[in-house]
């Protein structure tokens, strides 16, 4: 399994959805372009998020490798956003989904498309 934030590392009170854990115990965490983070990329990632865009509460799971997109839960409003990372303060979200199954539906199409 893909070795995720531990629950000292995650905001208090923010635990993974268990929809986002069957899909990672189920290894489906290359959705290309869409790739589900892990390790020590995942752990930069979310200190690199936190520094960038102190303003916002943000756990990423997910970025895609043609640009600086990563997938986030925004934990003060409780959807998922994509965050242009790098970008200015103010001008990094691209994207909102109500939750994770939406995202993974959009994730599922752009896999559908980047290989056509």
């Amino acid at each position: 399994m893909a070795e995720l934030l531990s629950s000292d590392d995650l905001p208090e009170g923010f635990s993974y959805p268990p929809e986002f854990v069957r899909v990672v115990e189920l290894g489906l965490t290359a959705l290309e372009p869409w790739w589900i983070f892990d390790g020590e990329p995942l752990r930069q990632r979310y200190r690199g998020l936190k520094d960038r865009y102190p303003q916002r509460s943000l756990v990423p799971f997910a970025r895609r490798e043609d640009n600086d997109d990563v997938a986030c839960w925004d934990l003060r409003v409780g959807d998922v956003v994509i965050v242009h990372d790098f970008a200015g303060s103010g001008w990094e979200q691209r994207g909102r989904f109500a939750d994770f199954d939406s995202w993974l539906r959009q994730a599922v199409e752009d896999l559908i498309e980047h290989g056509a």
